[in-house]
């Protein structure tokens, strides 16, 4: 089960651009890890202030990988 879209959906109703979002999944033994990836300007508002939005995300995301019994990460690329 595939929670790329609905990350997608999360960050892309949050930045000032959303065709730049692009979000890469990687399996691993531990779960799925998302990393997302945000137009500069828009990472403030993806991380929010002192980390409550992607808190928020990573908890939404959480939540629905545990439905299918599977353990979800969401990680923002910086650079």
């Amino acid at each position: 089960m595939s929670l790329s879209p609905l990350v997608q959906h999360l960050v892309s109703s949050l930045v000032a651009e959303p065709e730049v979002v692009h979000v890469e999944e990687k399996k691993d033994h531990d779960g799925i890890t998302y990393f997302v990836r945000v137009a500069p300007n828009d990472v403030g508002k993806v991380i929010g202030k002192s980390g409550r939005v992607v808190s928020a995300i990573r908890y939404v995301v959480s939540a629905a990988a545990s439905k299918a019994r599977q353990k979800a990460y969401v990680k923002v690329v910086t650079e």
